[in-house]
């Protein structure tokens, strides 16, 4: 995802539009929700030379690809994302305030993968849903509770076991209070 920005370098001011579809690199998202690796990126972008440097903005979009945390089915749709990057041409090494090295232009070309990758992946959402009241799967035997509604186990404590006995059985308590 390397773009040359030769002529943009030598002319302050100049602007270039970036109209293009290229492929997704690995890992592109999170264990549960990502871009799939190959698959399409739209990248409508503006490069334009300012006097620090190379600044990149515009839209990115992608097929967002993954599976419900809740019922586990799958969920695919169109993720749009603003990008905005300024990228230094200062040949020193710049630093934001907590000393991570800013994006440069190097060898007349600017990087964008680790633009988008912040962009898509602080994108998506933490635990993705199929769909807002998504009701999940049964955590004792893993039915899908959306196809069976009313679904339910009765739940007995075992150490509750001794007390019930008690309850279920007068005859058991008459012969224990003669003991």
């Amino acid at each position: 995802m390397v773009v040359s920005v030769r002529e943009l370098q030598r002319s302050p001011g100049a602007m270039r539009a970036l109209e293009e579809r290229i492929g997704a690199p690995e890992e592109f998202g999170t264990p549960t929700i990502g871009i799939p690796a190959g698959s399409d990126i739209e990248l409508d972008l503006r490069l334009e030379a300012v006097h620090e440097g190379v600044l990149v903005s515009g839209t990115a979009t992608a097929r967002a690809a993954g599976e419900c945390v809740r019922c586990l089915d799958p969920i695919a749709y169109d993720l749009t994302v603003d990008v905005q990057e300024l990228f230094f041409t200062d040949p020193e090494p710049a630093t934001d305030e907590d000393g991570e090295a800013l994006p440069r232009v190097e060898h007349e070309s600017v990087d964008l993968e680790p633009l988008l990758r912040d962009a898509f992946v602080t994108d998506l959402p933490f635990q993705p849903v199929c769909k807002p009241d998504c009701q999940g799967l049964c955590p004792q035997c893993g039915v899908r509770l959306e196809d069976h509604p009313g679904h339910r186990h009765e739940s007995r404590d075992p150490r509750w076991d001794a007390l019930e006995s008690l309850l279920t059985d007068p005859g058991e308590t008459d012969q224990r209070k003669s003991n």
